[in-house]
């Protein structure tokens, strides 16, 4: 499918004949009851994280369900391309999604007239659709529909189900309720990657089936499927991928699509940690275990019990502090710095890097054991000049929308903007886009961004000219090589200002200070 090609059609108690789903089967802790104040609640409780959608959807509907007391529920959602009804955002070839048209079927009737339905016997009422029933073996005998929009007369984003109540028709207060439910949905909606396209007045447009993350190409697809398979074993996964590419990202989508999702998900940023301290950063300390020590620590192996811990930029990890990082992750187990108690952590290890780690490994600056041990499963994050030029204007139109909220300002990119924008190589990838918009949205109080406004666009013509601007390179160097044999000519080349070179070069400083304390 094109556009929303899924959303979770989930179901509370079902009969034999009609399965779950395999993308749908929970693998979660989603068994506790559920009230109807509650679910409202829980509705909001992740929108901060980078959910996998239709999990997050499969199980407030679950919820609903069980909270309504009916037999099954389903959230569907208007694809603002097609205009159809869709029940899953997930493209999964193995599946299919179940679509209807506007105007048909009880669903189809609400999303056109943006009313409620209650309907007391399904078999004599001509609006409804047998079709999905004759598919499953399902068989329906009450329905209860409500429209999802964010207010009581904006558009219809989707529309919110429920089927056969354990003990008859669904009264007025059921009714009450599922209409305020849908209308939170539609605003918990709002906040997601599901967001409505601010030009079109019916449905939502996917950005991408995990929240907070963006992109609907063919290599974003790939990456997205390896999510979603590392999201359900427990081993260490190595991330890989260019600065800016969004790493972080894609592992907190490891962790919230996990059975371990309401764990802590504790972050350890390897670049930072001088050798002295990595030690007891990772592991924790006790009371006088060295000057300055005056209470004992928890390191963030222990904080990470039970949940995920990541360690960003792993291939900078001093070397003197490998070896205990490689025992914990053979055996579980550590010592705080300064102590003798054997402690243990339940703990999953995401890693992620931008260098070449086999060559670390050769040139003896990382060892191999560990590196075996962390590089169970890899995921790579394609750079964002390798996901082609349309997924770069759906991500500029989403920042635009972002920021335009944030600043209460109706953003818009002018043609001339929008070529920029398109075309620019993006050396800092997706955060360096990410800015750039930020940075034109405030630059632009009223009318469309202009191109002088972006900051690669300026950099074009305010580059300094330096009198050895051709740089030499030889053959056979990696790309990470050539990449800090350039950055250290551009630092040479600007008096060694790192600050005006990482603003020539479209990167963040601590890339520029990084690739200068290296020798190729």
């Amino acid at each position: 499918m094109n556009a929303l090609a899924t959303l979770a059609s989930a179901r509370g108690a079902r009969p034999s004949s009609a399965p779950l789903e395999p993308h749908l089967r929970s693998t979660h802790a989603y068994n506790a009851p559920v009230t109807r104040l509650s679910l409202l609640v829980e509705l909001a409780s992740m929108l901060a994280r980078e959910v996998d959608l239709d999990a997050w959807l499969s199980s407030a509907a679950e919820k609903l369900a069980q909270a309504m007391h009916a037999e099954r529920a389903t959230i569907w959602l208007v694809d603002a391309k097609t205009g159809a009804l869709v029940s899953r955002v997930a493209v999964l070839p193995e599946l299919e999604a179940l679509v209807q048209p506007i105007g048909k079927g009880v669903v189809g009737h609400v999303a056109e007239s943006g009313e409620v339905i209650c309907i007391a016997d399904a078999s004599q009422d001509a609006r409804f659709d047998p079709t999905h029933d004759e598919k499953t073996g399902f068989i329906t005998r009450t329905i209860l529909a409500a429209p999802i929009r964010e207010s009581a007369r904006g558009p219809v984003r989707g529309v919110v189900q429920v089927l056969n109540h354990a003990t008859g028709p669904f009264g007025d207060e059921d009714e009450s309720y599922l209409l305020a439910l849908s209308t939170e949905l539609g605003r918990a909606l709002a906040l997601t990657t599901l967001a409505p396209d601010p030009d079109d007045l019916r449905g939502v447009v996917l950005r991408g089936p995990f929240n907070r993350i963006v992109g609907r190409s063919p290599v974003m697809e790939r990456v997205y499927q390896r999510v979603r398979l590392a999201a359900q074993a427990d081993a260490s996964v190595l991330l890989r991928g260019e600065t800016g590419t969004g790493k972080t990202l894609f592992a907190r989508a490891v962790h919230v699509s996990s059975p371990r999702q309401r764990g802590a998900f504790v972050t350890v940023d390897c670049t930072t940690l001088p050798a002295q301290l990595a030690e007891s950063e990772l592991f924790g300390h006790e009371r006088g275990a060295f000057t300055g020590a005056d209470k004992r620590v928890q390191g963030k192996v222990e904080l990470a019990d039970g949940g995920t811990l990541f360690l960003d930029e792993i291939g900078d990890l001093p070397l003197e502090t490998q070896g205990k990082l490689l025992r914990f992750l053979q055996e579980r187990t550590f010592e705080r710095v300064g102590g003798r108690e054997t402690l243990r952590a339940d703990v999953r290890v995401l890693s992620a890097t931008h260098l070449d780690l086999e060559k670390a490994v050769r040139e003896g600056r990382f060892r191999q054991d560990l590196y075996y041990r962390i590089h169970v499963l890899e995921i790579e994050i394609p750079p964002l000049r390798d996901r082609g030029e349309e997924e770069i204007e759906n991500l500029a139109r989403h920042f635009l929308d972002t920021f335009g909220k944030r600043y209460a300002r109706h953003a818009t990119l002018s043609s001339e903007a929008l070529e920029v924008v398109r075309h620019h190589t993006y050396p800092g990838n997706v955060r360096e886009l990410e800015h750039a918009i930020e940075s034109a949205v405030v630059l632009t109080p009223q009318g469309a961004i202009q191109s002088d406004v972006l900051p690669f666009a300026r950099r074009l013509s305010e580059r300094p000219r330096v009198s050895n601007s051709d740089v030499s390179l030889p053959l056979r160097l990696t790309l990470d090589e050539a990449m800090g044999r350039y950055i250290r000519e551009t630092v040479k080349a600007l008096d060694g200002n790192q600050s005006e070179a990482a603003r020539v070069l479209g990167v963040a400083r601590n890339t520029v200070a990084k690739a200068m304390k290296k020798r190729v």
